[in-house]
């Protein structure tokens, strides 16, 4: 009796609920690298150099690490909840795929240098906060720490876990700029970080694929 019901084919509720189980990871990991992986990309990054020139005109420091918490709680939020709809509707060997060689993009992307425009005058005319908050939240779209949070929030489903790992990394990258300015900016070894966040999404991008490729 028990091994005709073994036997049978589980039902599609219970398919589903193993590729999810599957996919599932640990809370504390998924935290970990997410804060690693964004807290190195972000190194160099548009936004760091944005928080550098807002640091410089307004000199509030508080404020405007404010309107950086706010605006990337905001921005990966929505990165994340996208990453997390694409995780469900792929199967897991897609899924890893598709995270591996999106990874892979981002390693290369991150050898780019990155730049910058000024900020414009209507925006420094609203306050520290609010121009932190518009202006750092538009220049995060389409950012490749935005893009990591899409691709980290559709391997590891944990969505909370996902956005404040990727939040903590942000503030651990821009705190340093917003109160020290180019005294801190000045000193940063850019190349070996850019490197490093290179070969950082590259071993991300080989695990995923390689687990694809083995599933």
């Amino acid at each position: 009796m028990i091994a005709e019901e073994l036997s049978r084919p589980r039902p599609r509720r219970l398919r589903r609920s193993a590729e999810v189980c599957y996919k599932a990871r640990p809370p504390m990991k998924s935290f970990l690298i997410s804060l690693s992986t964004v807290a190195i990309a972000e190194m160099g990054d548009r936004t760091q150099i944005l928080s550098l020139m807002l640091a410089a005109r307004f000199r509030r420091p508080w404020p405007i690490l404010a309107g950086v918490l706010c605006a990337t709680i905001a921005n990966h939020a929505i990165a994340a909840f996208i990453g997390q709809r694409l995780g469900r509707a792929l199967t897991p060997q897609v899924l890893d795929a598709a995270v591996g060689f999106s990874m892979v993009a981002m390693a290369v992307w991150s050898l780019k240098p990155d730049s910058l425009d000024e900020v414009s005058p209507g925006a420094a005319r609203r306050g520290a906060f609010l121009a932190t908050l518009v202006t750092f939240f538009i220049a995060e779209i389409g950012d490749k720490t935005q893009i990591a949070t899409v691709a980290l929030a559709a391997a590891y489903t944990n969505l909370f876990a996902v956005v404040a790992g990727t939040t903590t990394g942000m503030l651990l990258a821009n705190a340093p700029v917003v109160f020290f300015g180019k005294a801190f900016s000045a000193r940063l070894p850019l190349k070996p970080i850019r490197y490093l966040a290179s070969a950082i999404f590259l071993a991300l991008g080989i695990y995923f694929i390689a687990r694809a490729a083995g599933t």
